[in-house]
This record gives C-alpha cells, structure tokens and sequence, in this order.
C-alpha cells in the first residue's frame, strides 16, 4: 500500500517515518511538512520524497498517517478520507468533538479504513493482557496513572501539549485500556487538578464498575511512567510493561489498517473510538475547576 505521511515533528521523525519505511507491506511514497524545508530533511533521511503541495501527496497515496496536533490533524484527515485513502491517525483525533465527528462522517461516506495510534493497544504484551481482562470480566474498580515529564523530552516544545496538558496527551491513553476493559464510561463523576497540569479524575462505567486515572506531563523525570491496577472477582491484576518500541506498534497499526482495508471490518481503535474518547475527555474538561489552567 503506498503511503503518505503528513507531519515532520519529532513524533513523525521518531515513530512514524521508521516505522513506515520498515514495514514490508507499504511503499512510504512522500512527506509533507507546514514546513517545507523539515519535509526535505525527513524525507532524505527516510529515503522517500518531499512534498510541498499536500493535496498532490494524498492523491499519490492510497493512504494516509498523520503525525500533526489535533487541531490541525482533524481537517486534513476529512480531505484525505473524502479523496478515498485510508487513514492512520493519531490521539487524540481532535480537541473539539465536532472536528473529530467530522472526520468520521467523512470515514463512513467514503468507505475508508481507520486506525488511531493508542499506543499501548497495539503494543503485543499490553494488547494481550487488555483482551484476556476484558473476556474475564468482573472487575468492579481500577486505577491508571499516565506519568510523564515533558520538560527535556523530545516534545518538550510542543505548543499543544503545553497549551492542553496531560488530560488531552496521556488522557487518550488511559481510556484506551480502561475502555475495553471496564465498559464504556457512562459518566465523569468527578475531575480536579494537581500539581503543575495534574488532573485526577473519576469515572462511571457502563455495567457499573468504577475508575480513577492520574494523569500528568509535569511530573519529575524520576516519577515518570505509567500502570494500570484492575480489582474484582479474579483478586488484582497490573498491566505488563511493555519492551516494545512505539515503531514497533506503529508497525502493528499498519497490519491492522492493512487488514482492515482488505476486509472491510473496522478496528476496535478506528476513528469511531478515536471520537468517544474526544467526547469522554471533553467532559472532563468541563468538570475541573474554573480556574484550572
């Protein structure tokens, strides 16, 4: 399948742009870049051709990934879809939940494939531990925690990180395994703020059970990481860590949009969850406090 990326940051430098020249089943035909020199630099480091008219890039593709801001991915992803390629996509799908419905009305009129990169479901050791919890059942409470200290990192100049925090960065990642796992969330009971941009939060799930997620970008690099603890029926179980590469998951959600455009069946990850989880995060944001920043 040939494949055009949109996006020259460090997350399309680090995650995509590898993972989409290695994988044996796409041919990377081209990036295209807001600017246009940084399209050139990725594009000769990863063997593939720049683009300074991204119209022309999709029409020589038959799909597209997005390594961009939500702001900025969910108008792209409608152009891409209503031309007729498939779509890789990243978290979260958009910041407003009208772009992110816009993206799927265009993904179910044209007919397309999908996939949204929450990294840990295509993550092997994680993606197994979520299926094997989810067909157990009985879990009755949980506690996730997405830790990370953006600060010295590679996305530490990242307007929309800072601008938006924790709660719409990592906040995707952990609704994408208490979701399967515990239901649907049925509502935000509760969410407050922390130190720097912490956000707790407390949710009601379909089915009855319960969840609280901590979820922070300013953390000390020392408390950085995340967990996912499960109680119920079955006593308590942790989510595995996973040694996997964020490029060998991204080679995993390639596989899937693959098989997905062949099939016709969609992902449990498609733009369709990508959407539920703008729309869980949405609340959030309106429960914390007023003078949150």
């Amino acid at each position: 399948m040939r494949i055009g990326l949109l996006g020259t940051g460090p997350w399309a430098e680090l995650a995509y742009a590898p993972a989409l020249r290695g994988h044996s089943e796409v041919d990377f035909v081209g990036v295209w870049g807001r600017r246009p020199e940084a399209a050139g630099v990725l594009a000769e480091r990863f063997g593939t051709h720049p683009y300074e008219d991204v119209d022309a890039l999709i029409g020589d593709a038959e799909a597209i990934a997005i390594a961009l801001p939500p702001a900025v991915q969910a108008p792209l992803a409608v152009r891409a879809a209503r031309a007729g390629r498939h779509l890789l996509l990243d978290k979260p799908l958009a910041i407003e939940v009208s772009d992110a419905r816009a993206v799927v009305a265009a993904v179910r009129e044209a007919g397309v494939a999908s996939a949204v990169f929450f990294t840990s479901r295509f993550a092997d050791e994680v993606r197994q531990w979520i299926a094997e919890q989810a067909r157990r059942g009985g879990w009755f409470t949980a506690h996730a925690a997405w830790i990370g200290a953006l600060d010295g990192g590679p996305f530490a100049d990242s307007p929309w990180r800072r601008e938006k925090g924790a709660l719409w960065d990592v906040g995707p990642h952990a609704l994408s395994v208490l979701v399967p796992v515990l239901g649907d969330v049925r509502a935000v009971a509760a969410a407050t703020t922390g130190p720097g941009d912490t956000v707790h939060l407390v949710l009601r799930h379909d089915g009855g059970a319960s969840s609280t997620a901590t979820l922070s970008l300013t953390a000390p690099p020392t408390a950085a990481g995340s967990t996912v603890e499960l109680r119920g029926d079955h006593g308590v179980t942790v989510m595995p860590s996973s040694e996997r590469t964020p490029v060998a998951a991204l080679d995993r959600m390639i596989d899937t949009l693959l098989d997905s455009a062949r099939t016709g069946c969609s992902h449990d990850c498609d733009a369709a969850f990508g959407l539920r989880v703008v729309e869980i995060l949405t609340e959030a944001a309106r429960r914390l406090p007023a003078d949150a920043s």
